[in-house]
């Protein structure tokens, strides 16, 4: 067992182990957001950025918190992988909500495509097809993909290859406004194809 848990195991009190916690949590700079800040940065050289976006080139850590001190705001890492790291004289508090910020703007530009599914058997009626192709039209209209599976039962699956037509038909009556995203392949009992929105 490691120090840690050692002393995890001494702290009975449970709020002398929660405070204990959040110390060593800090301290390995696993913060709210995941940045390092301030006392937090270990490095002994960073690249600076001013407050108003200025580079102030590479310094020492020290000098850097120094500089974040007179100006009354903080030292935070934004760049932990780069050489040398790269931080940024910043308020925190503003700083964490603009990210939040982007963070929400990106999530709503995002476009979640969903994969609806088709399922068809071999010996399906032209009705019963025609149904199922303006379901799909439906979802590839929406922007969703569609996931076409013909089922085969019993001894159907000795004529697989020859029910391959109903895939293709299929693709083809909705070639208008799809095109097939992964062509027809056999996965056990079924023969699974893909159609997206034409772009």
């Amino acid at each position: 067992m490691d120090s840690k848990g050692c002393l995890l195991l001494f702290c009975a009190d449970k709020q002398k182990r929660k405070a204990y916690e959040q110390t060593v949590f800090l301290w390995e700079g696993k913060t709210i957001s995941d940045l390092f800040i301030n006392e937090q940065i270990r490095d002994r050289e960073v690249r600076v950025i001013g407050a108003d976006g200025e580079q102030l080139g590479v310094m020492p850590t020290r000098e850097a918190m120094k500089l974040a001190e007179e100006a009354g705001v903080d030292l935070v890492k934004i760049a932990p992988t780069a050489k040398p790291p790269v931080c940024k004289i910043v308020d925190y508090g503003k700083f964490k909500y603009e990210q939040a910020r982007k963070d929400k703007e990106a999530k709503k530009k995002q476009k979640i495509v969903e994969i609806k599914e088709i399922r068809l058997s071999p010996n399906i009626d032209t009705n019963d097809l025609n149904t199922k192709v303006n379901a799909a039209r439906k979802f590839i209209t929406k922007g969703d993909r569609v996931k076409v599976t013909l089922r085969f039962r019993g001894r159907e699956m000795a004529h697989m290859n020859t029910s391959k037509h109903i895939l293709d038909d299929f693709a083809e009556a909705l070639s208008d406004i799809a095109v097939m995203d992964k062509v027809p392949k056999v996965e056990g009992r079924s023969m699974t194809m893909f159609l997206a929105e034409k772009r």
